[in-house]
């Protein structure tokens, strides 16, 4: 094959890792030794937060996200569970609404004060009760503020509507237990995989099987929507016990796109993807390396850029939402590594080489912001809306401002009550009801003033005409 037909340009070719100082880093934190295969690590623009080891129950400290160095030993924790906590989740619209679930068979949903935590926590903001043995996934709707998805070893995924505090939808397709979730863009199809080795396109409101893949010579392990592609890939392990990688048709499960192997090491590998630069990172479970692709509709359909090495093994990879990124470094990606054999949780940047000062609106295109596309009634009635996009040319104006404190569209108030304070964990609940419904008025009126706007444009052009005539 010739140098001309391997060669593709591309704007990320040259997109390097770079790992955080030991001043970046947060250090002495007992992580958890569970062997159930999550990352035990979630992160937004505030908070850090990490699964711990714990005796007499499930336990996981949140840290204010601008105090890195060493941990107190007795540091506060959040420590409800009855069991070992297996799963953690930052809401993506509300930056103190995390989730949890747990070997004790419960989901519960936190609120977290700004600042951090000053005593343990024990009383949750909600308990969901649903499954009959313990909840080893959660997954939040990418749109719609009210809806959380929870997957158990009961092989069961339940739907959540956090605005009753009820399960609304039992989907129990899989004979097995269920290792992975992801949704699309709109929250309108579930891609799943079982330990029957078979990958699964689901409606989630009727809960009924579009497509299934009955993966024989492969052990799919993860699963991920690509974005607007109308792909899915998975990772998983050969016939042959090597790691591989393969990408799906979504309307065709069938047989995949393109197989690609990787390596003959054992952990599970774990698929995280950009759908605003199309990029795929993964990341092994006890390797010390992410590599990193190019994703494109159309042959090779994944490029491989770079590797990024370390030589400390990960157990866990934390995710920082697009909008925590540090726009003036050209940062386009950041995990957070947690290392057991240190206790330590390191930062590592995803870096695009520029020397230009201006906003480079090529890597930072509109994405998802904090703000609820539609009420858990609206998409349980059938409705689907793409997430409201945000622009991060102010982030790149102003200092980021992640844990320093709440920022304007993070603090939320009703009838002058601060929800991001310590509250009542009698009226927790209903406050939060109350949240939800606010939100839902507040995107009826920008509808109505959206409305009115074009009404506005359409008269002053009839104006303008009736005065040309």
């Amino acid at each position: 094959m010739s140098w001309h037909s391997t060669y593709r340009s591309s704007k990320f070719r040259h997109v390097y890792g770079k790992a955080g100082s030991r001043e970046q880093c947060y250090e002495g934190i007992p992580i958890t030794h569970s062997v159930h295969d999550n990352h035990f690590c979630a992160v937004n623009p505030k908070f850090l937060a990490v699964v711990t080891e714990s005796a007499g129950g499930g336990a996981f400290l949140v840290i204010p996200l601008h105090k890195p160095g060493r941990i107190d030993p007795h540091h506060p924790k959040v420590c409800g569970h009855q069991g070992s906590v297996m799963d953690i989740k930052w809401s993506p619209f509300m930056d103190n609404i995390i989730a949890s679930s747990s070997e004790d068979c419960t989901v519960r949903i936190w609120q977290i004060p700004d600042g951090g935590l000053r005593r343990n926590m024990t009383e949750a903001l909600m308990i969901l009760i649903g499954h009959s043995r313990r909840a080893g996934l959660i997954e939040w709707h990418p749109t719609c503020s009210g809806i959380l998805l929870s997957a158990g070893y009961d092989c069961k995924i339940l739907i959540w509507n956090l605005e009753e505090g009820v399960a609304v939808k039992m989907i129990d397709s899989h004979p097995d237990v269920v290792l992975c979730m992801s949704f699309n863009t709109d929250g309108s199809l579930l891609a799943t995989s079982c330990k029957d080795k078979k990958l699964r396109i689901i409606d989630p409101r009727s809960g009924k099987v579009l497509q299934e893949a009955d993966c024989k010579n492969t052990r799919v392990n993860r699963v991920v929507f690509l974005g607007n592609l109308k792909c899915v890939l998975t990772t998983g392990v050969s016939r042959w016990n090597t790691r591989q990688i393969a990408l799906w048709d979504q309307d065709d499960l069938s047989a995949p796109v393109m197989e690609e192997e990787i390596d003959g090491l054992s952990g599970v590998l774990f698929p995280f993807y950009d759908a605003d630069t199309h990029m795929v990172y993964l990341a092994g479970k006890g390797d010390g390396n992410i590599r990193y692709y190019e994703v494109s509709p159309e042959k090779p359909f994944l490029q491989l850029l770079m590797e990024f090495r370390s030589p400390a093994p990960q157990k866990g990879l934390g995710l920082m939402p697009k909008r925590g990124v540090d726009v003036g470094e050209c940062e386009i990606f950041r995990f957070y590594k947690l290392v057991t054999l240190k206790n330590l949780v390191e930062p590592i940047s995803m870096i695009v080489p520029r020397r230009s000062e201006s906003f480079q609106e090529d890597l930072f295109p509109m994405t998802a912001g904090t703000e609820s596309a539609l009420s858990a009634a609206e998409w349980l009635s059938g409705i689907d809306r793409g997430p409201v996009l945000i622009s991060l040319k102010e982030a790149y104006k102003r200092p980021n401002p992640a844990g320093l404190r709440a920022s304007k569209r993070d603090r939320r108030t009703v009838k002058g009550i601060d929800l991001l304070e310590n509250i009542s964990p009698n009226t927790d609940k209903e406050l939060l009801k109350m949240v939800y419904r606010q939100q839902d008025e507040l995107r009826k009126l920008k509808d109505e003033l959206g409305e009115k706007d074009e009404r506005i444009r359409q008269l002053e052009l009839e104006l303008k005409n009736l005065r040309n005539t």
